[in-house]
């Protein structure tokens, strides 16, 4: 090399030869003895080559030496490119032969090519394969050829650099065929994993560019997808999501240049959902920021996140699916929340073109939460929910980007301000993290909430106040905010809407709430400022505080006590709150209501109740101005959480009264005399009440009212008073432990009087027309259903109604009752030495008053619990700890058990003693349903436990079983130990002897056991079924409520498929009792006691119900099962094994369901029917053979795609559903047919209406059939199976309504009898006569029918339609008329299989 730099001008005079071009291509690449001249070995020896081989390949026979070079290997560097271009351009000069011969060269050294340099030769591969296919001259032999060599290349192993080179010649090669394009992809993304990580956006770039030039433009997109999306975290994460985010940007600029590449991105997770990762969640909001493909990519990355949770939703509690299905939709479930979450959290990392589509990702999510569905899967299983996940993804950019932190106030302003209310409390939850989480951040989007507030009297229902809640916590920060609140407050309580005020008031309390929490937990206070750069700002916010905020908002609560009683309540809710959270703030609160309890309660007379100032006549009615109970119940646990000596506890000095401060001594009397006061006047107001009769408390009033109102004055008094006796019983109650021994008695006597005088208020309410206003009384929490006034609805709801009485109380309550169950206690009570006969009937009717008085009042406040949030103050202090109800509970329900009675010595009067026993048996029910609901609120916490082991050690009134409990003590797990104990013990006696007595509250305890039992594991469930299962057997009743309890306690219980099982033989013995042929019927069944002809209806209602869910479980496999089939088809697999193991198993379990169903349908063709059960049976076999047309038709491969043969289990389901559903089922409308015809004569307008939406379904239902059976008919042809050899098709087809000459003519009712007629008589048309029994048609109709086949592509458009349309049937006659020509046969087609 450097003799040749020093001689340049010496040797490129020099005349060059073929053989030194030669020579010099072969040197270092084989061992020859000829000497190359060095000069040649110059870079500056490369123009005159270049120039010689040009001038060379224009003489007259150039091809022998371009050919001799090619074959010499040409040096594989990077100075070599141009020399093989030129080659290229020379290609066309060399014969057939000798191109072949190029082509062998080059694949020869396929194996030792590593680098991209190195392939450089292979440039000359799609040149000389034009060239062998050249259209003019090419034979079969050339194009042979040219597959076969592509299929050498295809089947070497290839290196990194091979692998890049053959990605960038793949656009070249567009005449090969689909399945070798798809073995280069293959092969390109299984060696990918080897290619350097800085190599791989440029060679994700060259396949994107592939796949616009219409080079499998789906299996590229999907494996790019899998290949980033399968990259787990590694060392060098940082450097990864980099390359992810180029990529990303490849594709969004691919997108845009090729649309069909987005149709592409869209449609691979549209046809597998479960085909989803991080990355494939980045590509999505990559390519949604592409306008056309913003909608699209957002919603279906929504839909793939709810079908995950709707999937893991329906598995988890699925008895049919096995548990490995359950387990793998969990972990779907998880994968789908994991990969949002990761591509979120990696979006900081150089990704800030997709930020638009997250933000707007998130919020469609918020809007997608269902009211009631925010927290429904609790955190126990992993999975977060649509709302938790929204707010985390909205919250990791808020934190992280400054870009996105406006543009998310912004959305969640909007949306506040034009959502409806039940869509809007998800958005200020995302509000209330945001300011909860990241406070000093918010601080500088003040004016947005600002902003909000100005639309405080606008928004809908209780927004406003969930608006405030929300921002509270951005008070303490802000002075400015909190002033800001407070003038927006004032005006709203100036607003005429009873809505805005109430929402008003709850804010103010709030408010002050919020600020004495924070000085409980020795935080600054809301007026404190976080901001403090400098001591003049410190000194001008110290000089501002005067207090707290109670005293500065004294004037808008004394306001308050003007307002509505709505309002009211609020303020009296929120008092008791506040001295909760600050037990110091008591006297002032009590100092603050005295002016306003004087208004009722005056002190220089003889005490009065003031119930005649507590209304106003209003437009013909009373209507409450003051809610007196809720005054006294506000006062009550002030005086009960104040004690009477304060005198230890510090002054706040702090507390200016009406603008002066008192002095310690003056303020301490103060408080004494406020609070002798209060207790005083509550004794009075006891006194008063046990002292007058029920006619003059009712009729204090001496105002004159019109006749009309005087029965609504009473009422009106009456629901006043019977919140106060309430109070009362609740204020003596709690005092009762305070009070000395000798005491006591005497205060348990007025109880039990407070408690007679409210049954007799009760009484009194009762006689008006709404009577059930005395149940609203004590059920004191009302269901938030039973709110009608739409604009009310929403107040209602979050306006916790509290109960007057607490769970201390009601405890108390049960054992006055069981102290005077027991004689000497009675003896004690009553104060006589004998057992007189009216002593005793006196304390028997006491006795009875308070178990039924305190069980009403016990169903009501465990009901009411569930409405209150577990945030509010006052909920630990009325509802405690409500385990300590369960063993009274229990108790009340031993001792109410049917045996001996109550109490001894019960007249023998036969009224008397039925009287007796309907108060009883009230009281059970009463007490076995608060023993449900309380059960029912610990259920899904750590509490049960606990209940059940306090529920086991009361005494039962008969020894226990407890052979039966000793394996279930040897259960290690506690919970599942004390289920099995209580079920054994407690709940299968209990059952056992209600059964006996015919008691409908055997259902109320079946519920209780398939609550309990959904903890625990199968084996246990399986047990518990079949002792139900035994207990259905033998039982022999005639209580509908009864049987149908147990029916379904038996199959809840019993594992799949054994539930199922049970189900079909009840079917079966139904069959016996209520036959089509009257004349075999039974009275009762043999094999199952309990089923008998007073028994029949409920019995199959309950079937019926159990197969409307079976086919909606049907229906939500059949649509995973059409996911998979997508998915195999396409050949869109993550993990094929996986996929195949799933597919197979939720099939065979489909089918299993499927055929159960058909067994169990067959059965009710064979009965005779009700009208109402008719038509269910009718719309459940309209739905079972819409589900059966698209299970058979998910059989059938679309085109291009590989037809497999049905498995046996397919084929046995369709062969049992025409012998035993389909043949049978039309017999059945014949015979309903002709009973409807019997019944319409007698000219009944009730039964000719059921006749006529019966005859809707069965339009319907002949329809459904003949498709699916047209499904049949395809599988069959391409299947060469034929599934329909044991259809009757020449009977099915002769079916049609029968007209009645004598029904009404003309009308209504006419003109849809004759389009009934006509549309079903349409389905006749063209199907003939068909032999059943000829073989040799049958077996030539698989070969000459082309009828249906030609119609395939036809349903192919119209499948989507068909899949969406419900099976109502309501306007099936049209239908039927469209669809004939798609429904009937051919003349090909009229021979039967």
């Amino acid at each position: 090399m450097t003799v040749a730099a020093e001689e340049p001008s010496h040797h490129a005079q020099k005349p060059l030869t073929d053989n030194d071009i030669i020579r010099l291509s072969q040197y270092h690449h084989c061992q020859t003895s000829l000497s190359l001249p060095p000069y040649l070995l110059s870079p500056t020896s490369h123009d005159p080559l270049l120039s010689y081989l040009k001038s060379r390949s224009s003489s007259p026979s150039p091809s022998k030496p371009v050919s001799e070079y090619i074959f010499s290997e040409i040096p594989s560097d990077s100075d070599s490119l141009k020399t093989i271009q030129l080659f290229g351009t020379l290609l066309r000069y060399l014969h057939v032969k000798e191109i072949k011969s190029v082509v062998d060269s080059i694949l020869s050294g396929v194996c030792r090519v590593i680098t991209v340099d190195e392939a450089q030769l292979f440039d000359l591969l799609p040149v000389c394969f034009d060239l062998l296919r050249n259209p003019i001259e090419a034979k079969a032999s050339e194009i042979d050829y040219v597959n076969s060599a592509i299929d050498r290349v295809l089947s070497c192993e290839w290196e990194k650099g091979f692998l890049t080179k053959m990605v960038s010649l793949a656009k070249e090669l567009s005449f090969l065929d689909k399945g070798r394009k798809s073995e280069l992809l293959e092969k390109v993304f299984s060696g990918v994993k080897c290619i350097d990580l800085q190599d791989l956006p440029s060679l994700v770039y060259q396949l994107l560019v592939l796949a616009s030039k219409g080079f499998c433009k789906r299996e590229v997109i999907g494996g790019v997808v899998c290949f980033f999306g399968s990259k787990e975290e590694s060392r060098v994460a940082s450097v990864l999501r980099q390359i992810e985010g180029t990529v990303l940007l490849h594709v969004n600029f691919a997108v845009k240049q090729d649309p069909s590449l987005g149709q592409e991105v869209v449609a691979l997770v549209k046809s597998d959902l479960r085909a989803f990762n991080h990355f494939t969640v980045a590509v999505l909001f990559s390519v949604a920021r592409v306008r056309k493909f913003a909608e699209n990519s957002l919603g279906i990355l929504r839909t793939a996140l709810l079908s995950a949770y709707s999937d893991y939703r329906l598995s988890k509690d699925c008895k049919w699916l096995p548990d490995e299905l359950k387990e793998e939709s969990l972990l779907h479930a998880k994968l789908v929340e994991k990969s949002l979450l990761r591509a979120v959290s990696e979006c900081k990392y150089g990704r800030e073109h997709v930020f638009p589509s997250v933000i707007q990702f998130g919020f469609m999510l918020l809007e997608s939460v269902e009211e009631g569905r925010s927290n429904e899967f609790g955190g126990s299983s992993g999975v977060l929910g649509v709302e938790k996940l929204s707010i985390q993804i909205l919250g990791t950019l808020f934190e992280v980007h400054d870009m996105t932190r406006n543009e998310i106030i912004e959305q969640c302003k909007f949306r506040i301000l034009s959502l409806k209310c039940a869509k809007s409390k998800p958005i200020l939850r995302l509000v209330g993290c945001l300011v909860q989480r990241y406070s000093l951040i918010m601080l500088e989007y003040v004016h947005h909430l600002k902003e909000l507030l100005d639309y405080f009297t606008f928004m809908e229902g209780n927004i406003s106040c969930f608006l405030v809640s929300a921002v509270i916590p951005l008070i303490k920060f802000s002075r400015d905010l909190q002033d800001y609140t407070i003038l927006v407050i004032r005006k709203a309580l100036f607003r005429r809407e009873d809505t805005v005020r109430v929402s008003a008031t709850k804010v103010i309390i709030d408010l002050i709430l919020a600020e004495k929490q924070a000085k409980k937990d020795s935080s600054f206070t809301l007026q404190d400022s976080s901001s403090q750069a400098s001591s003049s700002q410190h000194n001008e916010v110290s000089c501002t505080m005067r207090g707290n905020l109670f005293t500065e908002l004294n004037g808008l609560l004394q306001r308050c006590l003007y307002q509505q009683a709505k309002v009211k309540e609020v303020v009296y809710d929120g008092l008791v709150k506040l001295v909760l959270i600050d037990p110091s703030s008591g006297a002032h609160v009590l100092d603050f209501l005295m002016p306003h309890f004087l208004r009722f309660f005056r002190q220089d007379i003889d005490i009065q109740l003031g119930i005649t100032s507590c209304f106003k006549v209003e437009g013909g009615k009373f209507i409450v101005e003051e809610p007196l109970d809720r005054l006294l119940f506000c006062i009550s646990w002030i005086l009960l959480l104040q004690p009477h000596n304060s005198s230890d506890r510090p002054s706040d000095t702090a507390w200016p009264c009406f603008g002066f401060s008192l002095t310690q001594e003056n303020e301490q009397a103060g408080r004494n005399v406020s609070h002798e006061v209060y207790s005083s006047t509550l004794v009075k107001v006891r006194n008063f009440i046990l002292s007058k009769k029920l006619g003059d408390i009712v009729g204090l009033s001496q105002d004159t009212v019109p006749a009309s109102l005087e029965e609504d004055k009473r009422k009106s008094y009456c629901l006043i008073t019977l919140g106060i006796v309430q109070v009362l019983l609740n204020y003596i109650i709690t005092d009762l432990e305070k009070q000395p021994e000798g005491k006591k008695g005497e205060i348990e006597k007025d109880i039990v009087d407070l408690v007679d005088l409210y049954e007799s208020l009760e009484k009194e309410v009762g006689k008006s027309k709404q009577g059930n206003i005395g149940k609203r009384v004590r059920f004191s929490s009302r269901k938030k259903s039973d709110d009608t006034d739409a604009g009310f609805a929403s107040i209602n709801e979050d306006r916790e109604q509290v109960p007057f009485m607490a769970t201390s109380s009601i405890y108390q309550l049960f054992l006055i009752a069981f102290k005077l169950h027991s004689s000497k206690a009675a003896c004690n009570l009553s104060g006589l030495q004998d057992h007189s006969q009216s002593s005793s009937a006196k304390t028997e009717k006491s006795m009875s008053g308070v178990f039924s008085f305190t069980l009403h009042v016990c169903v009501g406040h465990i009901r009411s619990s569930l409405c209150m949030k577990e945030e509010n103050p006052l909920k630990p202090l009325v509802y405690g700890d409500m385990i300590v109800l369960g063993p009274p509970l229990l108790r009340v329900v031993y001792l109410l058990k049917p045996g001996p009675p109550l109490v001894t010595g019960q007249a023998n009067k036969e009224n008397k003693g039925r009287k007796d026993a309907e108060g009883r048996k009230q009281c059970l029910h009463l007490a076995l349903l608060s023993l449900k609901e309380l059960l029912s609120i610990y259920s899904s916490g750590s509490g049960l436990s606990g209940l059940l082991e306090d529920l086991l050690a009361v005494p039962a009134s008969e020894e226990a079983i407890l052979e039966e409990c000793s394996e279930a003590s040897k259960i290690e797990d506690p919970l599942v130990k004390n289920i099995e104990i209580f079920m054994e013990k407690v709940m299968k006696p209990m059952i056992t002897d209600l059964i006996a007595q015919n008691s409908n509250d055997v259902e109320i305890l079946c519920d209780i056991m398939l609550m309990l039992g959904n903890t625990l594991p199968d084996k246990f469930k399986q047990r518990h079924g079949s002792w139900a299962h035994q207990i259905f057997r033998s039982c022999e009743t005639s209580n509908t409520t009864v049987a149908k309890s147990i029916l379904r306690l038996a199959i809840s219980f019993t594992t799949s498929p054994g539930d199922l099982c049970i189900a079909v033989e009840v079917a079966k013995e139904l069959q016996n009792v209520i036959g089509l042929d009257k004349s075999d019927t039974s009275q009762v069944s043999e094999s199952y006691m309990i089923i008998n002809q007073s028994t029949s209806a409920s019995i199959t209602s309950c079937i019926l119900q159990l197969v409307d869910s079976a086919i909606g479980d049907i229906d939500w496999g059949t649509k995973k099962l059409k996911n998979l089939y997508v998915a195999s088809q396409m050949n869109i697999h993550l993990d094929h094994d996986v996929d195949i193991t799933y597919g197979l198993a939720l099939e065979e379990a489909l089918y299993a369901m499927a055929e159960s169903t058909v067994r169990i349908l067959s059965s009710f063709v064979l009965m005779n029917l009700k009208d109402s059960q008719a038509a269910q049976f009718l719309r459940l076999a309209v739905k079972f053979y819409k589900q059966l047309a698209q299970i058979v038709k998910q059989r059938i491969a679309p085109k291009g795609c590989k037809q497999t043969l049905p498995s046996l289990k397919f084929q046995k389901l369709v062969e049992l559903t025409c012998k035993s559903l389909t043949v049978p089922l039309y017999p059945f409308l014949a015979e309903m047919q002709k009973e409807q015809q019997e019944s319409v004569s007698s000219n009944s307008k009730g039964i000719i209406n059921k006749i006529k939406q019966e005859n809707k379904c069965i339009p319907d239902l002949i329809f459904q059939i003949e498709d699916y059976e047209r499904y049949l008919i395809q599988l069959s042809k391409v299947t060469k199976l034929n599934l329909l050899r044991h259809a009757k098709r020449s009977t099915a087809r002769d079916f049609k309504i029968i007209e009645d000459a004598e029904a009404p003519a003309g009308g209504e009712d006419g003109e849809t009898q004759a389009e009934a007629d006509n549309n079903i008589g349409g389905n006749e048309v063209g199907l003939g006569e068909e032999s059943e029994d000829d073989p040799e048609v049958a077996s030539g109709d698989l070969d000459s029918d082309k009828a249906i086949a030609a119609e395939e592509s036809d349903e192919e458009e119209k499948e989507e339609g068909e899949e969406e349309e419900e099976g109502s049937g309501y306007s099936r006659p049209k239908k039927i008329a469209k669809k004939n020509l798609v429904v009937e046969d051919s003349d090909e087609d009229s021979v039967t299989f």
